[in-house]
């Protein structure tokens, strides 16, 4: 999913969208791990094979807390943003990230509740990444819009 963002990063067309997904990129993570710490905190939920030691997880994991799901987080984060910037690529993401989730469920190292937590604070970050980004491009766009050799973008056009 990153070298998969990374290449939709890559292809938008204009400078601003380049600069409206690396801003809500950036800013939404910081909300997402900001996020993913205060529930965890605040809520507890052992992992399946804590829970039933006859279950073996697939993936080597410590048996701390599994709520919320870190990787399905992160599978929401992108998702959610490609959304923003191009909905049908981010509808295909959002597939992914569905998989990602339910293959950390199948691997018995999250509880269904801990991945759909997870999508949805990715979610929620990447949300609030978008907006901030929209806002500090208009009330910053100018300065924020610097291309070659310290010229704006509406110096080159």
């Amino acid at each position: 999913m990153v070298v998969g963002v990374a290449a939709v990063w890559l292809f938008l067309e204009h400078r601003e969208g380049k600069l409206r997904l690396g801003l809500g990129a950036v800013v939404g993570l910081v909300v997402t791990l900001v996020l993913l710490f205060i529930a965890g905190k605040v809520h507890s939920d052992p992992r399946p094979f804590v829970q039933n030691p006859a279950l073996k997880p697939l993936i080597a994991h410590a048996a701390d807390n599994g709520f919320p799901s870190d990787h399905s987080a992160a599978a929401g984060l992108i998702a959610a943003l490609v959304m923003w910037r191009k909905l049908w690529y981010g509808l295909g993401f959002g597939v992914v990230a569905v998989l990602v989730a339910a293959a950390r469920v199948a691997a018995h190292v999250h509880h269904v509740q801990d991945v759909i937590a997870g999508l949805a604070i990715g979610a929620i970050g990447a949300s609030v990444g978008a907006l901030v980004a929209a806002w500090l491009l208009i009330r910053f766009g100018s300065r924020l819009r610097v291309g070659r050799l310290g010229r704006s973008v509406a110096d080159e056009s």
